[in-house]
């Protein structure tokens, strides 16, 4: 079955419990999950319900798509998402964001927790994004281009909407919100990086890393979507001698800490747009 054929189906059996048309999709990340407990919903329908949907594995995603209302915006939310180190695919990772696309959204907000490899970002930090460098293994591109998705080159100047960045900046220093601009790097996951792989992240120019959000990004930009990546410091990784030992825990409660500042951002943001 042709990942075309994949997305109709998926798109058909969503609508079929709610019609309506989202504007927005919402990818939210580890620890940033009480963002769906204020849109308001119109379906709640669990990953593993839909036909060609991954179920997600982490402990930490819940694993549904959330379709309803949040800052009076049509909004879809991935309640949960996929990752390559999950054993998925890449074009499995990267399924959901193409069915957001066919149910009608235009804009794409992806939030994620990353560790801050530049010496100014702390822990709790919250760094908008206007750049990547992906140093994951596979591309969700890769393989027989489909003309009824995307373009076989998309062009990756201007992948992340700097008006939609400039608005959330607004935000975040009207309400007196600690952020950043910077790059995220993407890795495959799902071990964390030795001190001398923090190091050169910093060396090459990266300011948070991760194991997610590049793949996502690199199918909104084929789709032609408008993209807003918001990370959420979880750990300090630079420089090296401030670097401690890290465990899933302790990032889900430093991302909680920072939940309410991103939430607000978002909020506000939707309603901007």
């Amino acid at each position: 079955m042709e990942l075309y054929d994949k997305i109709l189906a998926s798109v058909a059996f969503i609508q079929r419990r709610c019609a309506w048309r989202p504007s927005v999709g919402i990818v939210l990340g580890t620890g940033l999950g009480a963002l769906a407990d204020e849109i308001e919903v119109e379906a709640r329908i669990p990953y593993q319900e839909i036909p060609h949907f991954p179920v997600s594995t982490v402990e930490s995603h819940k694993g549904e798509l959330i379709l309803g209302t949040l800052a009076g915006k049509k909004v879809v939310a991935m309640s949960g998402r996929f990752h390559y180190y999950e054993g998925y695919s890449m074009k499995e990772v990267t399924f959901p964001v193409r069915v957001m696309k066919f149910l009608g959204i235009e804009t794409i907000i992806i939030s994620n927790a990353a560790g801050g490899t530049s010496a100014g970002i702390e822990a709790g930090d919250i760094v908008f994004i206007e750049d990547h460098i992906n140093l994951q293994p596979e591309n969700p591109l890769r393989g027989e281009n489909d003309e009824r998705l995307g373009l076989r080159f998309p062009d990756m100047l201007g992948t992340y909407d700097q008006d939609l960045i400039a608005r959330a900046q607004s935000i975040a220093k009207q309400n007196k919100i600690r952020t950043h601009t910077g790059t995220y790097v993407g890795l495959q996951g799902p071990n964390l990086e030795t001190p001398a792989e923090y190091r050169y992240l910093n060396t090459i120019g990266g300011d948070v890393v991760g194991m997610s959000t590049v793949p996502e990004v690199l199918v909104a930009r084929h789709s032609g979507l408008k993209i807003f990546v918001l990370s959420v410091v979880s750990n300090k990784c630079f420089p090296i001698e401030e670097i401690t030992e890290t465990t899933l825990e302790e990032v889900i409660a430093v991302v909680g800490k920072a939940e309410p500042n991103a939430t607000l951002i978002v909020r506000a943001l939707l309603e901007s747009i």
